[in-house]
């Protein structure tokens, strides 16, 4: 009953939302298609390695923040939750197997095209929610597939579950349950862009932002007219640097997922704002795209799916999210 009111209500404020006006329509710049990365925290860092297995040839790098391996909830809550706090019992060889299936049956992009790719991972000492032993195994099962040279992992700071920043955030040992975000004198953002992409020129220190961060309408990337069916929220974030803007410049392309209860509908655009990622792609000419989630009964949390909340083919081309993330991804583009 708990759980079907809030579903009225939140249909309630998607109709009031429509009332009140949507925001703009995603717009389209010039962006190289061989620069383009993904990158998350928590459920985000598992939509991010899921968005990078499966389509792969669209992709060059993938940053895993507190994250777990591809296939590893099975497809069910209980399944994820076991992967998240006893990756001993893991078996990251099955989940090679699956992804193997995956791409026979077309499911997923041929593995090959991970071959060259970047991996960055990030799996902090004092992670109480995804135990810091998924970084090994997520590492394990990158280099079946991809150059071992190519993947970087940072598992020596003591980082509590959470994005690490160099200058924002609760305690960076210390759970942060008001935003999940940990100051750790640590700038995951820059470092996981900067190994993806090489060479980034590091952001100033205080230094204003002059880009844009825009919201976007996100109900027009689903074949569904209501997007919270999908658990998607009406809206999403897109932040275009200064040297973007006039679409005269290639640039390249990031999308960052956040995590769960990281949403606007929880902390409205902190992750946004203070994750760090605006200030390097400022810097760097490097589009920052920030889709996101909100809940609904089956996901109360606000998390992306890498457990089979929206359907049995949540983690295949077929997927409900993993669709309208590649065609937020292509409108970007103009593709």
């Amino acid at each position: 009953m708990v759980q079907l009111k809030l579903f009225i209500i939140s249909l309630i404020l998607h109709a009031l939302s429509i009332i009140e006006g949507k925001a703009n329509r995603l717009e389209s710049y010039n962006v190289d298609q061989n620069k383009v990365s993904i990158s998350g925290i928590s459920s985000g860092a598992a939509m991010a390695t899921q968005m990078h297995v499966i389509h792969s040839a669209d992709f060059m790098g993938v940053g895993i923040i507190a994250g777990v391996p591809f296939a590893c909830s099975g497809g069910n809550l209980v399944g994820a939750l076991a992967c998240m706090q006893t990756p001993n019992l893991e078996s990251v060889s099955s989940f090679e197997r699956l992804t193997s299936s995956g791409a026979f049956l077309g499911n997923v992009d041929s593995t090959y095209h991970m071959r060259h790719d970047k991996v960055y991972i990030f799996a902090g000492q004092s992670d109480s929610v995804v135990k810091p032993g998924n970084g090994p195994n997520i590492q394990r099962y990158y280099n079946h597939y991809t150059l071992h040279s190519n993947v970087k992992t940072v598992f020596n700071i003591n980082a509590e579950h959470g994005q690490p920043t160099d200058n924002y955030g609760g305690t960076c040992n210390v759970l942060s349950k008001s935003n999940y975000l940990n100051n750790c004198g640590y700038n995951a953002a820059f470092e996981l862009l900067n190994w993806i992409y090489g060479d980034l020129k590091v952001p100033e220190a205080g230094k204003p932002l002059t880009g844009q961060l825009k919201t976007f309408d996100q109900s027009t990337f689903f074949h569904l007219s209501v997007p919270i069916t999908y658990s998607f929220d009406n809206d999403g974030y897109i932040y275009v640097p200064s040297g973007c803007a006039d679409k005269q410049t290639k640039c390249k392309l990031h999308i960052a997922l956040h995590g769960c209860q990281q949403g606007r509908h929880f902390i409205n655009d902190e992750y946004v704002k203070h994750a760090g990622y605006n200030e390097v792609g400022e810097a760097n000419n490097i589009i920052i795209l920030y889709p996101q989630i909100t809940p609904i009964p089956t996901n109360l949390n606000g998390c992306w799916d890498w457990f089979g909340y929206t359907g049995a083919y949540f983690a295949t081309k077929s997927g409900f999210q993993i669709t309208a993330l590649d065609r937020m991804r292509r409108q970007v583009i103009g593709q």
